[in-house]
């Protein structure tokens, strides 16, 4: 069994909060967790299972009547408990009532968002961080902030690191031997999520046509968004569109990542980028293989940036840096895929490259984005293919991919 990063903060937080829920996709881990969390003196309820389920809508708050250091998994598939929760925690406000978990972004439900503010903490679980798989405490976002990441002598490179990346980070498909089976996990996990996860929570037209909605998404992971295009895909409006990619979002498929911008600088693209939020998961909605990536390396740009993207979310749960994510990208097409702004004000950038090898001309959007930012400019970092640490001017370095968890 892993050791998750996100268990210290969800006991941490059952110490002083009445309800704590942890939300992420699917099959990440999240039942796994608190079944080991509530070991002892805990109990247990799952509204997969369908006669649970009948009794929580039927009846929400004879549900949770005398219910105390409750887990309740699966939450989305009924969310008048959360306000059934609510009643009872006003009557009883003692922390570690509660811990909940949910595959689908509950908080983003009517009538749901306000109903705990204040009395509910939410945690979110990705799939595994590779820091968790190989059992080490990561330490990048630290030294990224401080200027001290280092070389690489045992760094993950070349296949291997095309390998690991099409692998992903979800417990069941890594854990399966060949490609072949992996893919087929991810298939399967995409049916699920695109005919049932979505249904508890919206209702949604042209539902068959979502999986080639998926594979649009897939093709622009990476890119920003433009929901005309999407939509037009599969011959919906933009709003449509819009909404398709807001539902995706909540059931943990995929991410927008907003742009990064100052008030200073008028030249600023303002359009977020799509992301997946499994590199294994996009692997498979585009059919990307190994052998195919051999044949055409330009496949693995988008592929390696999502990937790198996840793990610094991911790192981030770890983490006790309060840090928002963004990217930059200005009218002269400078760039920087992600951006971590911390609550202090001070920023660092990361670039993404797949190549083995760093030229000056791609820390150019790393430059703007300092310049942008003047002294609140900590580091700036481009990854790539390699085990070496090589300084580029003030602030700014190449840096191994392995440094996300070596």
């Amino acid at each position: 069994m892993f050791q998750r990063f996100v268990e210290r903060r969800a006991e941490e937080a059952l110490a002083d909060t009445p309800v704590v829920l942890i939300v992420g996709p699917r099959r990440a881990g999240k039942t796994t967790l608190v079944r080991k969390m509530g070991e002892t003196g805990w109990t247990y309820s799952t509204l997969d299972d369908q006669t649970v389920l009948e009794a929580a809508q039927s009846d929400p708050a004879g549900f949770i009547r005398g219910l105390d250091r409750a887990i309740i998994d699966e939450i989305q598939r009924a969310p008048n408990l959360l306000l059934a929760i609510k009643k009872t925690v006003d009557e009883d406000y003692r922390p570690g009532r509660f811990l909940l978990t949910g595959s689908a972004n509950v908080l983003t439900l009517p009538r749901v968002s306000d109903s705990l503010a204040g009395r509910m903490e939410t945690i979110r679980m990705l799939p595994l961080a590779r820091a968790e798989i190989e059992n080490r405490v990561p330490t990048f976002l630290e030294r990224l902030f401080e200027g001290s990441l280092h070389s690489q002598r045992d760094a993950i490179v070349g296949d291997e690191l095309v390998q690991l990346v099409l692998r992903g980070g979800f417990p069941e498909a890594i854990s399966r031997d060949s490609e072949r089976r992996r893919q087929d996990w991810a298939r399967s996990y995409l049916t699920s999520i695109l005919t049932r996860d979505l249904r508890d929570i919206a209702e949604v037209e042209k539902l068959t046509e979502l999986p080639k909605f998926v594979r649009l998404l897939a093709e622009h992971s990476g890119q920003l968004v433009n929901y005309s295009q999407l939509a037009s895909g599969i011959n919906v409006n933009h709003r449509t569109g819009q909404r398709y990619v807001g539902l995706l979002e909540q059931v943990f498929l995929i991410a927008t990542l907003q742009p990064w911008f100052t008030n200073a600088l008028k030249r600023i693209v303002k359009t977020p980028k799509l992301h997946f939020l499994d590199s294994g998961l996009l692997a498979a909605a585009r059919g990307l293989t190994f052998d195919r990536i051999k044949a055409d390396r330009g496949a693995f740009g988008a592929l390696l940036e999502s990937f790198v993207f996840s793990e610094v979310l991911k790192l981030m749960t770890a983490s006790d840096l309060r840090l928002t994510p963004h990217h930059f990208r200005d009218r002269d097409m400078r760039e920087v895929d992600i951006v971590l702004e911390r609550d202090d004000g001070m920023i660092v950038g990361i670039e993404v490259k797949a190549a083995a090898t760093v030229r000056s001309g791609d820390f150019a959007g790393l430059r703007a984005l300092a310049e942008a930012c003047k002294e609140r400019f900590a580091y700036g970092v481009v990854l790539y293919d390699s085990t070496d640490l090589v300084p580029f001017g003030d602030r700014l370095a190449a840096a191994p991919l392995s440094c996300l968890w070596g």
